[in-house]
């Protein structure tokens, strides 16, 4: 039986969905926003409300904002392996790399991925 075709569009948003499951079982909550983008051999995933209340707060100075993104870090790495799969169940191509940041001033965290070839010519 053939996989079937999905548009760019269903993979975006089942990326999306995965990327959502992921951070309410490893980070704790899911995301207030999600979306997903493929770019020719990239995927770039932006969560929106990302950080709690309490995390925004202790954003207010330098050393609180090393502490958050040293924690948040820790955590994506520590579970990164697993996200990387989830990914790759729904694209099948292999992962080169993966990077992270969360912005402490808008809660925002995005997550880029590089894939070993151009997604959007295999659609």
């Amino acid at each position: 039986m053939d996989t079937p075709k999905y548009t760019k569009g269903q993979i975006e948003a089942q990326i999306s969905d995965a990327v959502s499951k992921f951070e309410k079982v490893y980070m704790g909550r899911g995301p207030k926003g999600i979306k997903t983008r493929i770019i020719q051999n990239h995927i770039v995933i932006i969560i929106d409300g990302y950080l709690y209340q309490a995390e925004q707060n202790l954003a207010n100075n330098d050393q609180g904002i090393k502490l958050i993104k040293g924690m948040r870090t820790a955590l994506f790495e520590n579970a990164r392996n697993h996200l990387e799969e989830l990914i790759n169940d729904i694209v099948n191509i292999e992962i080169v790399s993966m990077h992270s940041d969360v912005s402490t001033r808008t809660g925002e965290k995005v997550i880029v991925l590089t894939v070993s070839c151009d997604i959007e010519e295999r659609i």
